[in-house]
């Protein structure tokens, strides 16, 4: 008898079914003989003990069935008559007991087949989740920290907005332990996102300064609502596949990832920073430069490829990626899966025990000019826009290190560390035009402050900034403040499905300049999860 069973006794407390009583003993008889009564823990009867009559009825009416069960085949021989005759006389005197357990079984029957006729599929889960954002750039001096639309323009004209996000994951499993998704996203967050106007900076390939406009949070880079559209073609308002990908195990210590479209890195290998990670999601950090490392985002814009990691040891964890970058489809010069724009990486986790995590990352990208994308989705100075050193038609070396530390479980802090050398394969070789970047970021997460669910956060970093700038050898000379960002955001789980974040993003020096005011970015954000 199952414990489901055992818990519905409402009828049950008006009398008990001894052992010393006679259809105790028959029951228990019937029980050994023909092995119906498998349904405690143990698989024994449990004879020592009194039962309640509904109870009982439930492993009477197990006996009923399995000796029609033997009546139906050709052992109908083994069944004796005496033990028909009892069955007969137990049926007479729990005849009412009998018939609510059958009443109940009928109406789990009709849930149950209810509930079949109305999912949605019998292998594939259907989540969503909704974000509603208000943000504005909270400045003290309007004429000059003010947002503005057009590249050129100093008018401030930027109001704040309400934007929103709409993600639908169909997640399908096969064998138990894959995963085949399918994502459609839509927002409404216009594409060029807000541009704040800055001081002339940094010189383009032919050394000529400039007037720079820079994104505090472009598209990919959001502030508040992450990665509304990946694909910078992507109309406001329109419903795309934003993911496709396949995860299998290989084995018992190696994951398989094919991605077919908007990959990236963080699709298959530990991003080591849990709390903040969430996938451009709405319930880590604000922006996405506090959810990763931008090493893992360089060059794996909507990407398409494999990744591969595998379990070395207890401590020692490899994974290895190539993803093409936004070309994989494109059958051109300078395009297709092999030939095109590509981003190769390599990581060694190291987790000597369930508190601390290390990774040493490298990352490989080969970007063209027709690779549709460049570093703007993970840098925030003058280096991410078009009339400047733009990484494309080059190779870049990328090496990181990042950390994770479980302090306490109110306490986890991460960190990391990433640099870039980039190089212009168009030139002949043996000339010398290369640049420089560095990024890091230290960050505190404190889960279920004030209540489960909740999340504090503090990031505080540098984006990828440009250090150094080189032109057939020479150094090109440019402003080198330090672009210092402070996010801090707290996230107030109202239910299971509900939560609302607030927060604020600090930005110094913009474009590595300290001409240019401080801008400060405030936002409010609703998200949803069904």
């Amino acid at each position: 008898m199952s414990s489901s069973l055992k818990s519905i006794t409402a009828v049950s407390e008006l009398s008990q079914v001894q052992p010393t009583d006679w259809a105790f003993q028959a029951v228990q008889s019937l029980a050994e003989r023909y092995k119906c009564i498998e349904g405690y823990p143990d698989r024994n009867f449990q004879g020592n003990r009194a039962l309640t009559r509904y109870e009982f009825a439930a492993g009477l009416n197990a006996c009923i069935n399995r000796l029609n069960q033997i009546l139906e085949t050709a052992a109908a021989d083994l069944v004796r008559a005496e033990d028909l005759t009892v069955l007969q006389r137990l049926q007479q005197d729990f005849a009412a007991e009998l018939a609510m357990l059958r009443e109940k079984v009928g109406q789990l029957e009709e849930r149950t087949l209810a509930l079949e006729k109305q999912q949605f599929s019998t292998t594939t889960k259907l989540t969503g989740e909704v974000i509603f954002a208000l943000t504005d750039v909270l400045t003290g001096d309007d004429n000059q920290t003010r947002v503005t639309q057009a590249t050129s323009d100093t008018t401030p004209t930027q109001n704040a907005v309400l934007a929103n996000r709409v993600r639908l994951n169909f997640d399908t499993s096969f064998l138990g332990t894959d995963l085949l998704r399918l994502r459609f996203q839509s927002g409404n967050f216009d594409i060029p996102g807000f541009t704040i106007a800055a001081q002339p900076g940094f010189p383009n390939r032919e050394g000529i300064q400039t007037f720079n406009v820079i994104r505090p949070f472009p598209n990919t880079q959001s502030c508040c609502v992450p990665s509304i559209s990946p694909n910078p073609t992507a109309t406001p308002g329109a419903i795309y596949l934003s993911s496709l990908l396949y995860r299998f195990p290989v084995g018992k210590t190696t994951k398989v990832a094919v991605i077919a479209n908007g990959g990236e890195h963080a699709d298959y290998v530990p991003t080591l920073n849990p709390y903040f990670e969430d996938f451009d999601g709405g319930n880590g950090s604000l922006s996405t430069f506090g959810q990763r490392s931008p090493i893992y985002r360089m060059g794996s814009s909507f990407g398409s490829g494999v990744g591969i990691t595998t379990q070395l040891n207890r401590v020692l964890e490899f994974s290895l990626g190539y993803l093409a970058n936004g070309t994989g489809n494109f059958p051109g010069q300078y395009g297709g899966f092999l030939d095109g724009s590509f981003s190769a990486l390599a990581q060694l986790t190291i987790t000597p025990s369930d508190r601390f995590s290390l990774g040493l990352t490298y990352n490989y990208t080969y970007l063209t000019a027709i690779s549709n994308t460049n570093f703007a989705e993970v840098a925030g100075t003058k280096l991410t826009t078009a009339n400047t050193f733009v990484p494309e038609d080059t190779y870049n070396n990328s090496f990181g290190v990042a950390a994770t530390f479980r302090v306490s479980p109110r306490l986890v802090i991460n960190g990391w560390v990433t640099t870039t050398n980039g190089r212009d394969f168009t030139i002949p070789r043996g000339s010398s035009d290369y640049y420089y970047t560095w990024s890091y970021a230290l960050a505190f997460a404190f889960p279920d402050l004030g209540k489960k669910g909740n999340l504090g956060g503090i990031v505080l970093g540098v984006e990828p900034y440009l250090t150094g700038f080189y032109l057939d050898g020479a150094r090109v000379p440019f402003q080198q403040a330090f672009p210092f960002r402070v996010e801090g955001f707290y996230k107030h789980q109202l239910t299971d499905n509900l939560s609302i974040t607030g927060g604020l993003i600090w930005l110094t020096a913009p474009n590595q300049s300290n001409e240019n005011p401080d801008v400060v970015i405030g936002t409010l954000r609703g998200t949803f999860l069904f």
